[in-house]
């Protein structure tokens, strides 16, 4: 369970998160919300990317402002939505970081499967050997995400993680995460602006606005007429295709 407790964030004048109250169960959480609507900034909070200015954050009994890094980083991912490498890296030495916060150097026997088992499933096995400057910008995000899911993690925050992918990519990107939640008791939490990909594979949505929960449950409880015209003030359709909800914007 991921809890915070009246956490607020400021910029200067602007109220990024302002006195946020939710809580998270396991399973895939998607975060939508217009620009501005504090999605990041919440996640970077979180994942103490950040400094709280006020309130708490809570992730598996441990409070994010005070827990050790290391013990934080055994029990937490998180993928920022800008990532950049001053250093010239492998696909593998990249996915290899992931295993630092349980003390591994990416050369142990329970390093090697876990790294291996991350390119596997982020479809890197055959770029495994090239360098992150010679990839694509899809390529290079589906190695950052290889990189926390060989963290191995109870709790994973990924910050857009479907910006450059392809449909393809994206698909089997958000596929993926639903079955690491379901099979392994994950609790994911994904920044995204596509409402659609949020509506057809996440198992509960946080609409946030104005620094705000605009509101928070199931798709079918988040994802109507009258919640996502307020939240993004422009009209819409929200239609089924089966059991499937899809949003048309008119």
């Amino acid at each position: 369970m991921i809890q915070t407790q009246n956490l607020s964030k400021r910029h200067g004048p602007t109220i990024a998160v302002d006195d946020v109250n939710v809580a998270i169960a396991a399973g895939l959480t998607a975060i939508i919300g217009p620009n501005g609507a504090g999605k990041s900034s919440l996640l970077t909070l979180i994942g103490r990317l950040a400094r709280m200015d006020a309130g708490a954050a809570v992730v598996g009994g441990l409070d994010v402002a005070t827990a050790k890094t290391r013990t934080l980083a055994q029990r937490l991912a998180v993928l920022r939505q800008e990532n950049h490498l001053a250093i010239r890296l492998t696909v593998a030495d990249l996915v290899g970081f992931g295993r630092f916060p349980h003390g591994g150097s990416g050369r142990t026997a329970e390093d090697v499967e876990h790294i291996e088992r991350a390119l596997e499933l982020l479809t890197l096995t055959e770029l495994r050997d090239r360098h992150l400057d010679e990839l694509s910008g899809g390529q290079r995000q589906r190695a950052f995400v290889a990189m926390a899911v060989a963290q191995d993690t109870d709790y994973l925050l990924l910050d857009e993680p479907l910006n450059n992918l392809d449909p393809r990519h994206a698909v089997a990107l958000m596929k993926l995460l639903t079955e690491l939640a379901e099979q392994r008791g994950l609790t994911i939490v994904v920044v995204m602006h596509d409402i659609n990909t949020a509506a057809q594979f996440a198992d509960s949505i946080i609409a946030m606005k104005d620094g705000r929960i605009h509101c928070h449950g199931t798709v079918d409880d988040v994802v109507t007429v009258p919640n996502l015209s307020t939240l993004y003030e422009t009209p819409v359709r929200v239609e089924r295709i089966g059991e499937r909800r899809v949003v048309l914007w008119d």
